[in-house]
């Protein structure tokens, strides 16, 4: 699927993606016109989903994040799908995991502080529906955030 070339640019490209493609195709050792046409080709078989913007929350007055791991009630048909399409409508949850063991579903939730988490845990958060457990994980430091993969 994928050769020496293809990931080259990819390793390139991952580590700066506001790299100009004159300067990506150059250190990626191909021509402006092959760089193009491999990343437009790895676009349509879905290996570059696209370009994304990574928001540094504490820099907007976002100091707390928690993880939430909540068990559902799986003795209702529709726990996941209700449970997910609420916690899609709490701003504040900036992302949903599933899994499949004994958390079904991971929240990671962001806050100003710790009185703003609070009131997300009280008035949002603990009334989504089918909750049969929830635990708190309150993140003290990330350690390692990058995304990036060894190509």
């Amino acid at each position: 699927m994928l050769d020496d070339t293809d990931r080259r640019i990819l390793r390139y490209y991952q580590s700066d993606p506001d790299m100009s493609a004159s300067i990506l195709a150059e250190q990626a050792g191909v021509t402006a016109t092959t760089l193009s046409r491999r990343l437009e080709r790895m676009r349509d078989i879905g290996v570059l989903k696209g370009v994304r913007s990574v928001i540094n929350w504490p820099a907007l007055g976002y100091e707390v994040e928690v993880s939430l791991r909540v068990t559902l009630d799986k003795t209702q048909p529709r726990a996941f799908d209700e449970f997910i399409a609420a916690a899609r409508q709490v701003a504040e949850v900036i992302e949903i995991q599933t899994f499949l063991g004994q958390v079904d579903v991971r929240l990671s939730v962001i806050a100003r502080d710790m009185a703003h988490y609070q009131q997300l845990y009280r008035d949002q958060l603990l009334v989504l529906p089918h909750i049969n457990d929830i635990e708190a994980l309150m993140q003290v430091a990330r350690v390692k955030g990058q995304e990036s993969l060894p190509l």
